[in-house]
């Protein structure tokens, strides 16, 4: 009977000791090169999200910048300076369309002169001479009034490479902010900081190193870790996500934590490996396949975990 009871109430459990503390970790790592002039954690040091790790020598990104702002400044004081041209050649326009108004007016009065001392001349009524005289000053009139209609174009045209300049002078304001980002970015590279809370370890950085992109600074574990649980594929049928779980972890015997199962992975572990299983090849053997399953917790531990380390999760499935 006890042995029927025992049976009925096991049956409720799935278990195993295949699953370990798993978390994602960072690697740490430089964007830039430049010698290291602080390292402000040392091993396994806890970390709050946005706190110094360790900084690279600035000096040379912010001489960087400095030039990238000066050529910015530059640019915007060429624009600056030519829209002051096109306002100051906006004057002379006027002054030069004032100009083509009275040769109008000078022209228009010669033009009705020489045609009066024209029809006068036919009556008898003037002299040859003053005839002539109208012309000439119809004449003389007309070349003003041509000069200061030039005048007005020519200055029209100089507005239009002004505008020109303007526009190549926008393109280099864009070309120098651009410099100017990526000088800020990379003096911003200067300083590493944690990614989120956590630790950090596996410290590789020592003072003075000259780094390079990409070189491997530290590893960053993260404060958020989780179990990862490979059950056998036999013991999936009643497992569904939510499902409370016991936690025994080696490191802390005596002690249970609490969760619930997250999700199951759609394919086993080897499914995923480097070198995964060919079965249509060679003579197959049947070996029952192992599926992670990821369990979390239903409060921060209030103890220090790490990937790696050894738990039993029991899951309850009916």
């Amino acid at each position: 009977m006890g042995t029927v009871l025992w049976w009925l109430n096991a049956r409720q459990y799935e278990s195993t000791d295949d699953a370990f503390i798993d978390a994602r970790t960072v690697t740490v790592s430089a964007e830039i090169a430049g010698r290291i002039t602080d390292i402000t954690v040392t091993d396994n040091q806890p970390v709050k999200k946005g706190d110094v790790l360790l900084r690279i020598d600035d000096s040379d990104y912010r001489a960087s910048l400095e030039q990238a702002d000066a050529g910015v400044a530059a640019a915007q004081a060429e624009i600056s300076n030519i829209a002051a041209q096109i306002q100051a050649q906006s004057s002379k326009i006027d002054a030069a369309q004032k100009q083509v108004a009275l040769a109008q007016a000078a022209f228009d009065f010669a033009k009705a002169e020489d045609q009066r001392n024209r029809e006068l001349l036919t009556k008898g009524t003037v002299t040859q001479q003053q005839a002539q005289q109208a012309a000439s000053t119809l004449r003389q009139d007309q070349a003003t009034l041509d000069s200061a209609e030039a005048e007005v174009a020519a200055a029209k045209s100089q507005v239009s490479v002004m505008r020109a300049q303007t526009k190549s002078s926008e393109a280099k304001l864009r070309q120098a902010q651009a410099t100017e980002d990526q000088a800020k970015t990379a003096l911003t590279r200067t300083t590493i900081t944690a990614p989120m809370a956590g630790r950090a370890t596996s410290i590789s950085a020592a003072l003075g190193t000259y780094t390079q992109p990409g070189q491997v600074l530290m590893m960053f574990v993260p404060d958020e870790v989780w179990v990862k649980a490979n059950f056998k594929e036999t013991q999936l049928d009643l497992m569904r996500a939510g499902q409370p779980v016991d936690i025994g972890i080696d490191a802390y015997p005596g002690k249970t934590f609490h969760g619930h199962v997250d999700s199951v992975q759609a394919g086993s572990g080897t499914a995923f490996s480097l070198l995964p299983a060919e079965n249509a090849t060679g003579n197959f053997v049947k070996v029952v396949q192992r599926v992670p399953v990821k369990i979390v917790f239903d409060n921060p531990p209030d103890v220090l975990l790490g990937p790696g380390l050894s738990v039993v999760p029991t899951v309850k499935v009916q």
